[in-house]
This record gives structure tokens, sequence and C-alpha cells, in this order.
């Protein structure tokens, strides 16, 4: 679902918003939104927002195309399907940046908010979770915290808990290299 927002919205807000606006009618034989022409998928227009339905074989690939759009248009993107809020900011420095995970979905450029939330669910259904920027360096994340870190050589710690995997791909993600001083690596 996409709507407009006008500061970036927590999960749980997004989940909320979304359940609502499913608890109401759609709109019919009014004019859709431009976004809506725009959208993959079978749309469904509500007041203010737009559902998208995808079939779950083309789920990734399409997820992908509508947060495109939707970012294009500086709208919020939820994801009910992977509990995930795309907002349109704050963003890492990196341009280009890619958010991998291990359940297929793959984001350009990702708002900071949601690597915060991919991270937790990394899991044996989701095995990895990886910020890359091609050609230059990674930090990704597999179960049981192991981290991996690649700039020339690959280098890999284990952490503690959940919080310092956020922490270091936040400071991963704006510039911020503490996380390479603040814990011990080994080559891997």
């Amino acid at each position: 679902m996409v709507w407009d927002e006008p500061v970036p919205i927590s999960r749980d807000q997004a989940r909320t918003t979304y359940l609502a606006v499913k608890r109401t009618d759609p709109v019919t034989g009014a004019a859709v939104p431009e976004v809506a022409k725009e959208l993959p998928g079978e749309v469904t227009v509500y007041p203010g927002h737009v559902l998208v339905s995808m079939d779950l074989d083309t789920m990734d690939e399409t997820s992908a195309q509508v947060f495109t759009i939707a970012r294009a248009h500086g709208l919020v993107c939820y994801d009910p399907q992977r509990d995930l809020v795309h907002n349109v900011a704050p963003l890492g420095v990196y341009e280009g940046m890619q958010l991998h995970t291990g359940d297929g979905m793959i984001v350009h450029d990702p708002d900071l908010g949601l690597v915060h939330d991919v991270l937790a669910t990394v899991a044996p259904q989701n095995p990895f979770v990886a910020l890359v920027n091609f050609g230059r360096h990674f930090l990704q994340v597999s179960p049981g915290y192991e981290v991996e870190y690649k700039e020339g050589s690959m280098v890999r710690t284990v952490l503690s808990d959940l919080s310092d995997v956020q922490r270091a791909f936040g400071e991963y993600a704006t510039g911020d290299r503490s996380f390479l001083t603040r814990h011990t690596w080994s080559p891997a």
C-alpha cells in the first residue's frame, strides 16, 4: 500500500494505517491518482491510499517496482507480507547502495529505518541481510549475528545482540566506520 506521509513513520504506524484502510471501502468511479496508473499488479484505490495486490511468484520483483514508483512520487510504501515500511528518507550516504535479503528482497537506496527493521528478520528463512556498495564494499549479517565486512579483504566478527548489529549497519550506511574499531575482527 502506498500513501503520502509528511514525515517518516514507524512500521507499527504503517501497519495500523494499512489495517484501518483495509476496513474501509475502495473508491469507485472517481479519478484514479496518477501513481495508481504507474503501479504494476492489481490496483485498488482507497481514499488517499493505493493498494497493490500481487501474486507470490512475482512478489519480490513487483514489490521492488512498487517501492521505486512510490519513492519517485515521495510516498510511503508498506509491505504487509514482510511487515516492513519503506520511507522516502532518511537515506544513507552511499548513492546506489542496495539492501539484499536472503528471502529475495532487493531495495535500491533503502531508508535507514527499513535497514534497521529488516535486520530483525534475520533467521533461517531469511539467512542474510547485506548492504552492498558494488565495486567498493559491503556489510552483511547471518543468523547468530555473524557479521562480515569486505573492503579489499573480508573480515568477520560475531556480535552479541541485534542492537549491536543494527548500530553497526546504521554506522556503515551513514559512512561512520566506528563499527570497525569497536569490534574485534578476524580474517574471513
